[in-house]
């Protein structure tokens, strides 16, 4: 028998206000992992500048691949090859690691393979699986984000639903700064919420018509607003100080995005008959969804899959783990690689 070489990939990833790299070996074997957040940059905006995200990856990129490099305890000439998000982000922020991969490629002659970002995401899910989770169904919940996915494979995603407005983190963003808390919105949510009566509001949540699946927060994040005003949309939005029932809001709102997101994953998994969920994205994080989505999916004989908390916001480990199977499956790409924004 043959011994097969083992990849190791080198993933970038700056599609937003992250800068990461990290070093995988085999698609699964997590070597290094660096990361550098821009939260402090943006948290002042209550969120993402593009401008400030760009310049601050032109800043971070170069260290955060040394360190990872470093960290690993490896060369670029020890590499198989790299990977880099090409699609979809901001596309300032694209060009930054984008641009860094080709010139890293050019120099030491290693093959390149462009991730998308989203299928990333699903694959992070996958990774610690001793038993591949495909056919299956993917949720993929974040700021930027909210869709379910058909995944037959790690290469393999078919669209099933997406939102029609803001993505749930987006709503998070919103909501927290209604309540004053901090950026980003979903963890200084998820922290009040836990102070407060999750039934004490019932606010609205969308359900397509016809029984269908898919997804609608800005509806939701209006009713928050007008609760707020007392119920008249003319009257200005209160000061955080004087909103008496803040982790009441918070625990009622939270509830509210989790039931939507519960809802309309299980009808679809049922529509789809897939018993393999995986969850993926910054929300996927919240503790709140992992219960509910875990009992009653449990509750239908179906199993879920979140990744580590660390690997549910932006990463370089999922880039270069689906970099691994890009590079097995001959996907690459030449010094002409673009960026796709959306």
């Amino acid at each position: 028998m043959v011994e097969r070489t083992p990849t190791t990939i080198l993933g970038i990833e700056s599609s937003c206000d992250e800068t990461a790299a990290a070093v995988v070996r085999d698609g699964r074997e997590i070597l290094s992992s660096v990361i550098v957040s821009q939260v402090e940059a943006h948290a002042v905006y209550g969120g993402v500048v593009p401008e400030i995200a760009g310049r601050s990856h032109l800043d971070a990129i170069g260290p955060t691949v040394d360190g990872a490099l470093a960290e690993a305890g490896l060369a670029l000439d020890d590499l198989s090859g790299l990977a880099v998000t090409t699609r979809p982000g901001l596309v300032g922020s694209l060009l930054v690691g984008t641009s860094y991969a080709k010139g890293l490629a050019y120099s030491r002659g290693l093959p390149l393979v462009g991730v998308h970002h989203i299928e990333a995401h699903v694959y992070a899910a996958a990774m610690d699986l001793a038993t591949p989770p495909w056919p299956c169904l993917a949720l993929v919940v974040s700021g930027g984000h909210t869709a379910l996915y058909r995944a037959d494979s790690p290469l393999s995603l078919t669209p099933l639903a997406a939102t029609l407005d803001d993505a749930a983190g987006e709503a998070f963003d919103k909501v927290a700064w209604m309540l004053g808390t901090s950026y980003p919105g979903g963890p200084s949510i998820a922290r009040l919420a836990r102070e407060g009566d999750a039934s004490a509001i019932q606010f609205p949540r969308y359900r397509p018509k016809g029984g269908g699946v898919g997804f609608s927060f800005s509806g939701l994040k209006t009713a928050v607003l007008y609760h707020l005003r007392g119920g008249d949309a003319l009257a200005p939005t209160p000061a955080p100080e004087e909103i008496g029932n803040r982790a009441d809001v918070a625990a009622s709102f939270e509830q509210a995005v989790v039931d939507a997101l519960v809802d309309n994953t299980l009808r679809a998994a049922q529509a789809e008959n897939l018993d393999n969920i995986l969850v993926a994205g910054g929300v996927a994080a919240n503790r709140r969804l992992r219960q509910v989505l875990g009992e009653r999916a449990g509750g239908q004989g179906r199993r879920t899959h979140f990744p580590p908390p660390e690997y549910c916001t932006d990463n370089a480990v999922m880039i270069a783990g689906l970099g691994h199977h890009l590079l097995a499956a001959g996907q690459l790409a030449d010094l002409e690689l673009d960026v796709r924004p959306n």
